[in-house]
């Protein structure tokens, strides 16, 4: 028996409450494969705080947005094409 049909069989005998986690595992393993998918999930969590600054810009942008000033992607995009 090759090394996928043991897979599928031990796929068959699963509990069904166990799919959805044996799903997220072989995606994960999957993704592995990919050089820059594993860079992005093997990177260290950024544990730097938030300086005044970047807490001062997020709060005007969240403003800006709750004023209906934000801009559509789509509008964005286009202006960049035309650059």
């Amino acid at each position: 028996m090759t090394i996928k049909e043991d897979l599928h069989r031990l796929v068959d005998e699963l509990p069904k409450k166990e799919l959805p986690v044996a799903k997220h595992y072989l995606e994960y393993l999957r993704n592995m494969g990919d050089p820059v998918l594993r860079s992005f999930m093997e990177a260290p969590e950024d544990d730097e705080e938030e300086t005044e600054e970047e807490t001062a810009m997020i709060e005007e942008a969240r403003q800006e947005y709750l004023r209906g000033e934000a801009r559509p992607w789509e509008e964005v995009r286009e202006e960049l094409a035309s650059e």
